[in-house]
């Protein structure tokens, strides 16, 4: 049988099409986090008779890095090729770039088959914390300024050892931050923001668990009792403690690398992603 798939470049137009197609997979995105994601990537949708069966998205971290996600087909059209048409489309046009992305267990084949190899596990937590929570004293974390962005950005390289600037500056404009601090500088950061079913904490970026732990407390005692997110690795140290806060595991995903792993070139680390799509 003919196969009439079209593959496009995304356009804005095609986001409330993007967004039923979410919602049939029973993703939390909203129209906001479509939108905020083209803005920030490029993708390619894959078209049927005018309707959308497919999506996948990529953002570039400088000339060197890049990760993907929204990576979705139709129910009614799996099982047919579309997804590979539509990651060998996105790996073209990132390339040379080293590509970083979380699958679902549905998806580790087709990564694997273009060369992806597993390189850790996220943790999904959400829910509505079960008190409120104080803030840390000002003198360890405050509520971050627009004077920050340098040190912030710093930070995050050092942390992931990738350039992504660009996407820090729109997370910090949708949202709130903060700043750890250490001898009156800042040594780590979290930012929130509303995403999906309600609030997500992250990135968030630290030396060790506990500046981890203080930062996510500054977040949720801002927020209030609101539902919230944290994805996090599972060696983070953190997955009981969100536990115990009423955030509980819901979900996972295995962090996949094609091409050279980055390393961490400071004492700061990822303790939260952005989110699954961005790292």
């Amino acid at each position: 049988m003919r196969d009439d798939a079209v593959l496009i470049p995304f356009a804005k137009a095609h986001l409330d099409s993007a967004l039923r197609l979410s919602q049939e997979m029973s993703w939390p995105y909203r129209l906001e986090d479509w939108e905020v994601a083209l803005q920030l990537g490029h993708g390619f949708v894959l078209q049927r008779a005018g309707v959308m069966i497919g999506t996948a998205v990529w953002w570039p971290y400088g000339d060197a890095h890049a990760s993907a996600g929204m990576i979705i087909v139709a129910k009614g059209a799996q099982g047919r090729g579309y997804g590979a048409r539509l990651m060998d489309a996105l790996l073209a046009a990132a390339h040379p770039r080293a590509m970083t992305l979380n699958s679902t267990a549905e998806g580790l084949a087709l990564y694997a088959r273009r060369g992806f190899t597993p390189i850790g596990a996220i943790q999904q937590h959400q829910g509505i914390p079960n008190a409120h929570h104080e803030a840390p004293s000002t003198r360890l974390v405050r509520a971050m300024a627009a004077s920050d962005f340098e040190a912030i950005a710093r930070l995050d390289q050092e942390a992931t050892g990738w350039a992504r600037q660009p996407m820090l500056r729109r997370l910090i404009e949708r949202g709130d931050g903060h700043v750890l601090l250490r001898d009156g500088m800042p040594s780590g950061y979290a930012i929130s923001r509303r995403f999906g079913r309600g609030h997500v904490i992250g990135p968030v970026v630290a030396e060790n668990p506990a500046a981890a732990r203080a930062l996510i407390e500054a977040a949720l005692a801002h927020l209030g009792r609101v539902f919230v997110r944290v994805d996090t690795a599972s060696t983070s140290q953190l997955g009981p403690w969100l536990e115990a806060l009423g955030l509980p595991q819901v979900g996972d995903a295995t962090t996949m690398v094609l091409g050279s792993q980055t390393q961490s070139a400071g004492p700061a680390r990822v303790f939260a992603l952005a989110n699954q799509s961005f790292n």
